[in-house]
């Protein structure tokens, strides 16, 4: 039976990228953001991928568990399909349980949606994130429709970032649209440090700074539960 429980955890652990970490803290799900995010179009075998239909459902299991306290995001992707990733990011913006972000290596384009959808945000020193504007491969029709329409889903994605984080509209398109700062490219690569600066992401630091930040947000979640039951049944 034990090892029937431990053979499923690892299979989890391939598939998903994900695990379940039970402590005296809480009971936290930690899942990853990796490589490419896979959107209505398979791609090829050797990329490495996160499946969004696989994550939506996950999603909302975890929201409703009673078995788990809290979600910890770990983020190292390139980007990837813009409708799946802000599906991705919209679920987790409207939990109410307490989630935090921690970005290591890499969470650019459509991964910056997803790094600030949580409560907390969190990013290592060495670790980047590109903001630069949308970009679609394939045939593209070739009239001002098609470029009403990518200045539409830039506009989405700004509203949503900067409504999830501490920066401005104007910082977020500035460095969108910045020219010089990216050979052969329009946008901007920040680095750790400057991504907290620019109010991108709230705190610099590492797995134990994510860890400890999402265990306070439990205690504080479960306390506040805790009194809202008591009222109701008095």
């Amino acid at each position: 039976m034990k090892d029937n429980k431990q053979n499923e955890k690892q299979e989890q652990i391939i598939e998903l990228g994900s695990d379940i970490t039970k402590s005296k803290d809480g009971r936290i799900y930690t899942l990853t953001i990796i490589g490419q995010v896979e959107g209505h179009q398979v791609l090829p075998e050797n990329c490495k991928t996160t499946k969004y239909e696989h994550v939506l459902p996950l999603l909302a299991g975890i929201e409703e568990s009673d078995d788990i306290d809290g979600l910890l995001l770990l983020l190292n992707t390139v980007g990837g399909d813009i409708e799946a990733g802000l599906a991705i990011a919209e679920m987790i913006a409207g939990m109410k349980k307490p989630t935090v972000s921690l970005v290591l290596g890499g969470g650019h384009s459509i991964g910056i949606p997803l790094a600030v959808c949580t409560k907390k945000s969190f990013i290592t020193p060495t670790a980047s994130m590109t903001v630069h504007p949308v970009r679609m491969t394939g045939l593209v029709v070739g009239a001002p429709q098609t470029f009403r329409y990518f200045q539409r889903i830039q506009e989405q994605i700004a509203e949503f970032v900067t409504a999830n984080s501490k920066i401005s509209k104007e910082d977020f398109e500035g460095y969108m649209m910045a020219t010089g700062e990216m050979a052969t490219d329009v946008g901007t690569i920040l680095y750790g440090k400057e991504a907290v600066a620019s109010g991108l992401i709230d705190k610099l630091g590492g797995l134990n700074d994510a860890l400890s930040a999402l265990h306070r947000m439990i205690a504080k979640y479960n306390k506040e539960h805790s009194k809202a039951e008591n009222g109701q049944k008095q």
